[in-house]
This record gives structure tokens, sequence and C-alpha cells, in this order.
């Protein structure tokens, strides 16, 4: 392999075992501030002892998440130094900020909340959750902010050594990409968190310990799973669909298998995409609708991969068209089972279907791999440009280090990684195990 290739083989790894902690600590803040507001609006411990008991998993959550996130800004340097020459005075803005605020905003609140309870009044410790809840999504939308303008670069200008400058902070910072991206992302989290409460929840009432929290980590985990995996596929996911259409149509063309434009072009379900043949094999399609999805227009043409050239096609067809897939395909399964249970939920009789809880136990891991499908597709689709329009990948990568060099760390970091990966399913094991605390 030459450098390159485990360059981006290098931060592909460690951004995607990072991003399985921020994934639950963003959508945990948001269900853990539920619970306080249920607590300081009923005045029930048990809801306290239910947010005391995800507030330790969340701490874990968040500890891996910062050990396996500081590494990846290091790389910027080392593995990437021509992009950070290039562009490092735009992003630094906002992952300068991310630190600076929203970080130590939920790290300093998250102490408050681990050991201030018997010190604080109820409402300064509810208090403390919301700054928690707030120092997380403020956390996602910098780094969003990030990836936005890398997707759709605006409020810049180029200088006379090649350098990006940036010309407008709010152009940067209220991108448009943005604003559906960072929705679409935020609500995939909640999805997360919800599958792995109802989950915890479901694994209790099936071994017949802690029911009570039990049933109200189930009932919290399906009416906000419900909610936000509807919210993943409409607005959000079809708003950031045509953020894709519009300003990289080339990526949606490859994303749907669409080699050739085509008036009313069809919605494929399934297929594989034969790049050098250019077509789809064995497709499983619904008639005229990318059409209707994209342009409102049942016989509207969508752009076809015929209309690019070749270099400027997404590096790997198949990768973007089968991590679109499969996070779509996810999708939809987690609005079906979030249903199915809302309705047991709303009859009475969701706590005594043990297969349904079975299903909902089953289900933990698989945002998981629909989050990770998802900027997999975003970030293979952006390809061949570190800076779509701007900076393609191979002009971003550092140029002194050799081939062998970047494989031993990245075989480092997967030895590391491992066992930190290990120790975090220890821990969580423990405090479920434990559970929450009795009255």
């Amino acid at each position: 392999m030459d450098a390159l290739t485990v360059h981006r083989l290098h931060f592909a790894f460690t951004v995607t075992f990072h991003y399985l902690f921020p994934q639950l600590t963003m959508g945990l803040a948001f269900l853990i501030l539920v619970l306080k507001t249920m607590a300081l609006r009923t005045g029930d411990g048990h809801y306290n002892r239910a947010a005391r008991f995800w507030t330790r998993v969340f701490a874990i959550n968040f500890a891996l998440g910062v050990v396996t996130g500081i590494p990846m800004e290091f790389q910027f340097g080392t593995n990437w130094a021509r992009f950070s020459r290039a562009a490092g005075g735009v992003i630094g803005q906002t992952l300068a900020m991310e630190g600076v605020f929203s970080f130590f905003l939920e790290s300093s609140f998250l102490g408050v909340l681990l050991y201030g309870e018997k010190r604080l009044s109820p409402r300064a410790h509810w208090f403390a959750a919301l700054l928690v809840c707030i120092g997380a999504w403020l956390s996602g939308f910098f780094i969003i902010a990030t990836d936005a303008w890398m997707q759709h670069p605006v409020g810049y200008e180029v200088g006379n050594q090649g350098e990006i400058l940036l010309t407008s902070f709010w152009a940067l910072l209220f991108n448009p990409w943005c604003f559906w991206q960072y929705l679409h992302n935020m609500t995939g989290s909640v999805v997360t968190a919800s599958f792995v409460m109802a989950g915890v929840g479901s694994f209790y009432l099936l071994v017949r310990r802690h029911e009570a929290h039990g049933r109200t980590f189930v009932r919290l985990g399906v009416i906000a799973g419900t909610v936000s995996s509807l919210l993943m596929i409409f607005p959000t996911g079809d708003g950031q669909g045509k953020n894709v259409a519009f300003h990289q149509p080339a990526t949606l063309a490859a994303m749907e298998g669409l080699f050739r434009s085509e008036k009313g072009a069809s919605l494929a379900i399934l297929g594989q995409p034969d790049v050098e043949e250019r077509r789809l094999d064995n497709p499983l399609t619904v008639p005229n609708a990318l059409s209707f999805l994209t342009y409102q227009a049942w016989k509207a043409e969508v752009k076809g991969l015929d209309e690019f050239p070749r270099d400027r096609w997404p590096d790997n067809i198949p990768l973007l068209y089968y991590s679109y897939h499969i996070m779509v395909g996810l999708g939809t399964v987690f609005l079906a089972v979030m249903a199915v249970s809302a309705l047991a939920l709303a009859g009475g009789a969701l706590y005594r279907m043990r297969r349904l809880l079975w299903v909902l136990m089953l289900m933990l891991p698989f945002p998981y791999i629909a989050n990770t499908a998802g900027w997999i597709t975003a970030e293979v689709g952006r390809q061949p440009w570190l800076i779509y329009g701007l900076l393609r990948t191979p002009e971003g990568s550092s140029q002194r280090i050799s081939p062998g060099n970047a494989l031993f760390t990245l075989i480092g970091f997967m030895g590391l990684y491992t066992l930190l990966g290990m120790l975090f399913l220890f821990l969580v094991y423990r405090e479920v195990e434990h559970g929450p605390e009795e009255a």
C-alpha cells in the first residue's frame, strides 16, 4: 500500500472507533435530562435513581470518547499536514470552539452531575444536567460545522500561497449544509441512546431484576426512539438527501447506483453496482420514486454518473452504495420496531411481551452500525475531495511519512483501541450488573 492509502485507513479506523462513543453521549445526555425533569416534576426518587444509573454509564462512555477523540486532531498534523496547512485557518475556528466552549462545559458539569447531587438543590442539579446536555449538543454542532464546510465550503477566499482564508465566520457557522446534517446526526444519536436504554430495560424485565427501572427504561426508550426514528427519515433525512442532490449530484448518483441520467428515475431498494459495466445488477426498484423524493416531480430528470467526468466520481462506488443502503434499510427497521413497541406500550402489553422485549434487547448494536454506515456515506461520498471542489484527497496528505511508519502506528492504534474497547465493555457490564440503586 502507498502512504496515502494507509493515511486514509488510519483516519477511517480512528474516527469510526471514536464515534461509537459520542453518538451515545449526545443522545444519552438528552434522555438523562428527561429523567431529571421527571424527577423534578414528580418528586419521585425513582427517576433520580434512574438518572444516576445512566449518568454513570454516560461518564464511562464520555471518558472513552475523550481518550479516542484527542488523537484524531493530532492526525491533522501528522497524517494530513498539507490539508492542515491549507485549511487550518478555517477548521481551526470550529475545532478550537468545540474544545474551549462545549467540551469544558460538558466535562465540568458532568462532575457536578456525578458528585453534586447531595450538595445541590434538586433544581440546581437539574440545571447541571441541562448544561451537560447543552455542552454535548454544542460539541456535536461544532464538529458538524467543520465537516459541513468540507462538504460545502462557504465564506472563504484563496490566498496568494494557496491557503484558504476565512472571510465570514458567520457563514461558517450558518452553512446551509450544516443545518440538516446537524439535525440528522443528532436525531441519530437519540436513536442510539433510545435503543440502548430500551435494550437494557428489556434485559432487566426478561431476567426479572430491577423491574421498576426496567419498565421506566423501556417506556422512555420506546417513546424517544419512535419519535427520533421518524425524524431520522423525515424531515432530517429528506433534508440531508436534498443537500447531496443539489450540491453533490455525482454523489447522489453513486449512492443510488444510477449510472445513466433518467427522467422518472427509479429508487433502487436492492441491487449490486457493476462499475465497469456501468449498471446495477439484479435491481429491485420503485418506479419514478427517486425523481419524486429528490425534486417532488414524478418525471423529473435525475443526473446519472454519465453526466460527470470519471475523475469526479466517488472513489469507491460499491462501498458508498452499500453503506447508504445499509443506513436507509436499518433506519426503516428501527421505525418499524419502535412503532410496534409503541403500540404495545400504549395498550399496556409491552412489558409482558417477551418476544418483543427480546427484539428490543437484540436491536441494541444496530444503531451503531447504522450511524457508522451513515458517516461512511457522507465521507466516502465526498471523495475524491477533502474539501469539495477545492482540495483533492491526495493533495492533503503528509508527504514525509512513509507507508511503513503510517502502517506501524495504525497497527499500534488497533491494538490499543482493542484493549480500550474491552475495558469499556467490562466497565459498562459492571454497571448493568449492579443496576440502578435500590431505594
